[in-house]
């Protein structure tokens, strides 16, 4: 699995994050819609030991993870500037709410909104960029993985010493 091997509860939760013994990371999963949402399902199997609360822009897609806390917030890119603002606004009251100790996401702008205000609450953050992306890292991706904890790509000819990294693909 893509993120097996870098996802430890030791190596993701800051020195700072104050856990009781037994208890479970909370993780803030949140991608757009489509092949982003696809491929945020694929890694769902890295989360089994978190607890997990998913983001995303369609309210169907709630029947795909029924077990599991689910909010809605609109969808908006940087064409959609009053859309964008009010995808901030509730990107921040989740974080806010939520306080995750790791935010993961498979983009595009709820994505990159989610990592912002995770590290200002002290969350580690994880972008891994859309397999979708062959030619170039996605905009979001190139904008939010410097600032992320771990920052993947499922390209191998994307990957660079600085990031993102290669691991392998999720489809």
């Amino acid at each position: 699995m893509l993120l097996s091997p870098v996802f430890h509860r030791k190596t993701l939760l800051k020195n700072n994050t104050p856990r009781s013994p037994g208890t479970r990371p909370k993780l803030l999963a949140v991608s757009s819609g489509g092949g982003h949402w696809v491929q945020l399902l694929r890694i769902k199997p890295a989360f089994e030991h978190c607890e997990v609360t998913f983001v995303t822009v369609h309210d169907s897609y709630q029947a795909q993870v029924p077990d599991h806390k689910f909010y809605l917030v609109n969808d908006a890119n940087r064409w959609t500037k009053i859309a964008l603002l009010k995808a901030a606004r509730r990107m921040a009251w989740i974080v806010w709410n939520e306080r995750p100790d790791i935010v993961v996401s498979t983009g595009a702008a709820p994505g990159y909104l989610a990592l912002r205000f995770g590290q200002m609450m002290g969350a580690r953050t994880i972008w891994l960029d859309s397999i979708a992306n062959i030619e170039q890292l996605s905009m979001s991706g190139d904008r939010i993985g410097h600032c992320a904890d771990l920052w993947l790509t499922q390209w191998p000819h994307l990957a660079r010493p600085e990031g993102p990294h290669y691991t392998g693909a999720v489809l």
